[in-house]
């Protein structure tokens, strides 16, 4: 169906530690002792920034939007940076806030006369508002989190805001029911991929903003895997260190040179032995100092979403990618994966704009032994 409703409250909530896992290697951030972890590890919280990205897009009527939302990181202090005008609904029982705050602060809201909420989280947070809300009150989800499989986020930050932009000038946006998906982290963590199906929410979508649920399937094309595994390995050149992102083309690459590898981390490669596995962020970024050599990093596409960089793989930080440099990118994936996505270009999400933008454009895909295509890759064309 069409929504034809002009924004005029606006509700928001802010998941502070989502996604704060991710560059830390730890596959999610569920609980206080993963985000004490991350931490730890040097990792700053990424949610807010996140959100002021896609609010960008709403200064322009920051006289006529009201915020709505809880006190403090879960909404209030982003909203007044930005000087729209606030109420505030509530607050969260602790620090730091919890699912059930999330809840609460969905119900209340919803309960205040908000239009829509926009979260910024991940998939956890999504469940929350399946929780609070049922399927038939307007959500969007601004991408925050590790994992991401369900299909209530826009692609990018700057594409949530994009559509919170049409909604506000008053354009007609379609609104669907969209899945919400989640695994279980600790098994995630133990390298096994166990997603469940949550329930749905009711989301405004436009064009090629939204993003599509992660493709779940385990499929294997074992001939296909086998010989882009086959055709990289002849490449590796001697004194590279090799970056090598999640997923089961690229473990098949590290098995291809008789490395055990991690299926859902990242590992360090170098003269055909493992240097590191399911190494994070700060880890990585020393790495490259301490080889002074050439570096290349290999990743492979999430099925169905089509997410190159910003999905499950955040241990490619900023940092990391410009440190190594998008010509020493070496993305693999079978043709299959490549023609389930229908055209869609491959993405890139890595939190900074400028880089997203920059790296925009053909990229070569491995997809087969001396096989290769030139596809897309784009920053979600906002």
């Amino acid at each position: 169906m069409k929504s034809d409703v002009q924004l005029k409250k606006l509700g928001l909530i802010i998941n502070p530690w989502a996604g704060v896992g991710g560059p830390a290697g730890l596959k999610g951030s569920d609980g206080a002792e993963t985000v004490e972890q991350a931490l730890a590890a040097g990792i700053e919280p990424q949610s807010h920034r996140r959100a002021a990205i896609a609010l960008e897009a709403l200064k322009p009527f920051s006289q006529q939007l009201e915020i709505l939302c809880f006190a403090g990181d879960m909404g209030e202090d982003i909203a007044k940076s930005f000087e729209f005008r606030t109420e505030v609904v509530g607050r969260a029982g602790s620090s730091p806030s919890t699912p059930a705050d999330t809840e609460s602060a969905a119900r209340a809201i919803r309960d205040a006369g908000s239009d829509l909420i926009v979260f910024v989280g991940g998939d956890g947070t999504a469940r929350n508002l399946v929780n609070a809300l049922g399927d038939d009150f307007p959500v969007l989800g601004i991408p925050a989190g590790v994992k991401m499989h369900s299909a209530c986020f826009a692609i990018s930050p700057r594409a949530a805001g994009e559509i919170l932009r049409r909604l506000m000038a008053g354009q007609l946006v379609d609104l669907h029911q969209r899945e919400v998906r989640d695994i279980d982290e600790k098994s995630f963590r133990e390298g096994r991929v166990s997603t469940r199906y949550y329930g749905e929410l009711l989301v405004p979508e436009e064009g090629h903003f939204l993003q599509a649920v992660k493709n779940a399937g385990r499929e294997v094309e074992e001939l296909a895997v086998a010989d882009i595994a086959a055709d990289l390995v002849e490449e590796l050149d001697p004194d590279t260190l090799y970056i090598v992102g999640p997923g089961s083309t690229t473990l098949a690459v590290l098995n291809e040179v008789g490395c055990e590898g991690t299926l859902l981390g990242v590992d360090l490669l170098r003269d055909g032995e493992l240097v590191a596995a399911d190494v994070n962020a700060p880890q990585i970024e020393q790495a490259i100092k301490a080889h002074g050599g050439p570096v290349k990093i290999v990743l492979t596409a999430i099925g169905g979403q089509g997410h190159l960089i910003g999905r499950g793989n955040q241990q490619f930080s900023p940092g990391v990618l410009r440190a190594v440099g998008r010509d020493n990118l070496v993305v693999v994936a079978t043709k299959t994966k490549i023609t389930e996505l229908g055209g869609r270009p491959l993405l890139v999400d890595s939190g900074d704009l400028q880089l997203d933008e920059e790296w925009s454009g053909f990229i070569r895909v491995i997809t087969g032994y001396r096989d290769a295509i030139l596809y897309p890759l784009s920053n979600g064309g906002v």
